[in-house]
């Protein structure tokens, strides 16, 4: 069967009233579409909360283990690729992503009448409606390594301010960024191009990994007119597993793209700096 939208949520030891909102969210989107549940959790316990509501939209697939986030999206992902899946878009998100109606249909109606583009992101804030810096730069090793371990804090904020393209207004449609992966509405031919999420990558970094190669291809686009609520965010401050394979992506990332030289980078922050500072 055809659809107008698929979408993947990856979840693991996730809330339940959280995965519920999230679903009650997703079903009022007014498109012919797909939910697809990929759950990475050592149990099932969230199962019962998708059979309770009783809707013909959603599956439920259990991976039996903790795939990563990457893994688990291209585990639907492969169905597409497979053509066991048919349609035209496809939607990745977290479990923790909540929105109004009609958002994803603006999305959409805007990604149709621009052919180019591959990939779209919305506004997106915290709970507590404050604004995230979602649209980044491509980052250096220094971006990152200041960020987590070195702690001159007026130092990080200045380059925090150049690297979260603080000095652009949030308001205006950008073209060229690394956008957030909680929420990565793409065109599913994208996937025929340039592949799925590079799996070296357990978690952290595999959204920008896979948003710079869509770029390669494709206009990927901040889109602020509509906006989402991102709830959590930064895991990796919180947890040292989390911050050690939040290391080891980092790692991953700057063998896969380069260290000191990498040109891309150079003229896509160079392009980025020149058409929205």
């Amino acid at each position: 069967m055809h659809y107008d939208l698929t979408i993947s949520i990856v979840t693991y030891n996730t809330n339940k009233e959280e995965l519920l909102k999230v679903l009650q969210c997703l079903e009022k989107i007014k498109v012919n579409k797909r939910i697809f549940i990929s759950d990475n959790s050592e149990n099932q316990d969230i199962k019962k909360v998708i059979e309770d509501l009783n809707s013909n939209q959603i599956e439920y697939i259990f991976n039996n283990s903790n795939k990563g986030f990457g893994a688990g999206h291209n585990v639907i992902i492969n169905k597409l690729l497979n053509k066991e899946l048919d349609s035209k878009y496809h939607l990745v998100m977290n479990s923790d992503v909540y929105f109004e109606e009609d958002v994803v249909e603006k999305l959409l109606d805007y990604m149709s009448n621009h052919e180019k583009i591959g990939q779209i992101g919305p506004r997106i804030t915290g709970k507590d409606g404050t604004l995230t810096y979602s649209c980044k730069l491509f980052p250096t090793p220094l971006n990152l390594i200041m960020r987590r371990f070195i702690p001159l804090k007026k130092i990080v904020e200045k380059m925090d301010y150049d690297y979260e393209m603080r000095w652009y207004n949030y308001k205006d449609i950008v073209e060229g960024a690394l956008l957030s992966g909680c929420f990565m509405l793409l065109r599913t031919e994208v996937f025929e191009k340039v592949g799925k999420f590079d799996e070296k990558y357990f978690m952290y970094l595999e959204d920008y990994d896979f948003c710079r190669r869509i770029g390669e291809k494709y206009e990927v686009i901040y889109y602020p007119k509509v906006e989402i609520m991102h709830e959590h965010a930064k895991s990796s401050y919180k947890s040292r597993k989390m911050l050690l394979i939040h290391i080891k992506s980092a790692l991953t990332y700057f063998n896969k793209w380069g260290w000191i030289f990498d040109k891309k980078r150079s003229e896509a922050n160079k392009k980025l700096k020149k058409l929205y500072k």
